[in-house]
């Protein structure tokens, strides 16, 4: 097979709690993107997004892999991957600098994100993101970009994002021993938002919500930057446990109902063969049992949104509404439950590709792959980036925090 990495071919690789999909794309000379191959397999060994079982990990990440050459034709040897799951957390914080010399410079910038990062954090957890959210100078105004401003004392409001070093190591791990060098690791709630939202959604306002498999990643955007995230528990494995549980079936045709037929209750009397849990028989089920049994838990996760906006104030930054994406948008009734609770406009998000694409990537479960793309076009310039065992951490940490400068 062809090596990959040309100067005008990326990889990324989402590695969910459910599964696992490797995009490999090509960019042509016209500038547009297209996707050469995708490999996409169900995921062994994460729970809520954190490697539990690394030989299990390495198994689907391998299957993934080599699905991805077959339809490519080329050999993957590095790839930009995604990082999210129970261990990432997000808040604001704020912090004020003078001005050394009249107008602001690059080092007045960074000594003020320094001072907005001096706070406590959490045990075990480590500061990966620091986002700018807006500068004041002299107590003036909302400045977006205060470089070459003139005044005394800087101040700055930003989005800090923490998580544990050792969840992302374990991920990088996983890659390398499925045979992959991580060139770059990025946020999924950054790269699924760079996918699915317009640049007007994210200069008026926007929430977006990536219901995946383990967890949910639920972001808001303003002027152009993130301005709160937060990973929720809930997400589709809880939806599949409630339905083998209230149904009394196996997981996987608890999925496979689930799939089907989602929360639709429009539809009355609708009889539906379900397998028995010990798989031997089966037995008939209203279709609007299903509804019962899966509107609970769709409103729990909207309930958990609408709390964190009313907690933090948040209404106000999102004035076009929310975009669902992920899989778990794909159940039907999941737009309209959203609707009824949050009391906002919602529409489904799917990758924003403008390019030369294949139909199966047209589809929210795409997301995140497509938004690591997207980013590992816009950012090739470390492309020889060592993610080698002995300096894994401290340069893992230096990509993060240069992602202030990677999005929007």
């Amino acid at each position: 097979m062809a090596k990959v990495f040309s100067d005008n071919t990326v990889v990324s690789i989402d590695i969910g709690t459910t599964k696992i999909c490797v995009i490999v794309a090509n960019k042509k000379t016209d500038g547009t993107i297209e996707i050469k191959g995708i490999g996409r397999t169900p995921s062994y060994g994460l729970k809520k997004g954190i490697v539990v079982d690394i030989n299990k990990t390495v198994e689907s990440l391998k299957a993934a892999i080599q699905e991805a050459e077959l339809v490519s034709g080329q050999s993957i040897e590095n790839a930009t991957i995604g990082v999210s799951g129970s261990h990432i957390k997000a808040f604001n914080s704020h912090g004020a600098v003078p001005i050394k010399k009249k107008d602001v410079r690059d080092q007045d910038i960074a000594h003020v994100l320094e001072a907005a990062k001096a706070i406590a954090i959490p045990e075990g957890q480590q500061i990966l993101h620091v986002l700018p959210q807006y500068f004041s100078i002299d107590g003036q105004g909302q400045i977006l970009q205060p470089l070459g401003m003139a005044g005394i004392r800087l101040e700055a409001q930003v989005h800090i994002i923490t998580g544990s070093i050792a969840s992302v190591q374990n991920l990088i791990t996983c890659c390398q021993m499925a045979g992959i060098k991580v060139i770059d690791v990025v946020l999924e709630q950054l790269a699924s938002a760079q996918s699915v939202l317009s640049t007007d959604e994210r200069e008026l306002g926007v929430g977006v919500l990536d219901i995946g498999g383990g967890t949910s990643d639920f972001a808001i955007y303003q002027h152009g930057s993130i301005r709160h995230a937060m990973v929720l528990p809930i997400a589709g494995n809880h939806f599949t446990n409630d339905l083998a549980i209230g149904l009394q079936t196996t997981l996987t045709e608890a999925e496979r109902i689930k799939c089907s037929y989602g929360m639709i209750t429009h539809v009355q009397d609708e009889l539906i063969a379900i397998k028995k849990v010990h798989g031997l028989e089966t037995k008939m089920t209203q279709q609007t049992q299903l509804a019962h049994i899966l509107k609970p838990r769709a409103k729990e996760l909207m309930y958990f949104i609408k709390g964190e906006i009313e907690r933090y104030h948040l209404q106000k930054l999102m004035t076009t509404g929310i975009v669902l994406t992920g899989g778990g948008a794909l159940l039907a009734g999941m737009l309209e439950t959203a609707e009824e609770i949050l009391k906002i406009p919602v529409r489904l998000g799917v990758p924003k590709t403008g390019q030369t694409l294949l139909e199966s990537l047209d589809n929210p479960v795409y997301a995140t792959g497509y938004g690591l793309i997207l980013h590992a076009f816009n950012n090739k310039r470390d492309r020889t980036f060592d993610f080698s065992k002995d300096h894994a951490v401290s340069r893992l940490l230096f990509r993060m925090k240069s992602w202030i400068s990677d999005f929007f």
